[in-house]
Formats: structure tokens, sequence, C-alpha cells
């Protein structure tokens, strides 16, 4: 995985962890659950990476 990529997926769930927060602390349960689904996505972007450089190795 390459530093540009593992950067950009933790900017995804940083920014998925605040829109959570945020959503809880005012009550916005869409927001929540999007800050949830930013997490997710980027969780399943880093599996992907580190299955493909598992091959590359």
């Amino acid at each position: 995985m390459s530093g540009a990529d593992k950067a950009e997926n933790k900017g995804e769930e940083l920014k998925g962890k605040v829109k959570e927060s945020a959503g809880s602390a005012v009550g916005n349960e869409s927001l929540e659950a999007e800050g949830k689904a930013d997490q997710t996505k980027s969780s399943i972007k880093q599996a992907g990476e580190k299955i493909k450089d598992a091959f590359k190795s």
C-alpha cells in the first residue's frame, strides 16, 4: 500500500469519525450514520490494499 493511499484512507476514516461525533452531539442520526459509513468504506479500502500488497510480495 502506498503512502498516499494510506494517508487518503486515514483521512477518510478521520472525516467519518468527525461526522459521527458531530451527528451524535446534535442528535442528527443521518449525519451520524454517514460518518459510520465513511469509516466502513475506509476500512474496506485499507483491507483491499493489504490484500493487493500480500499478492505483490
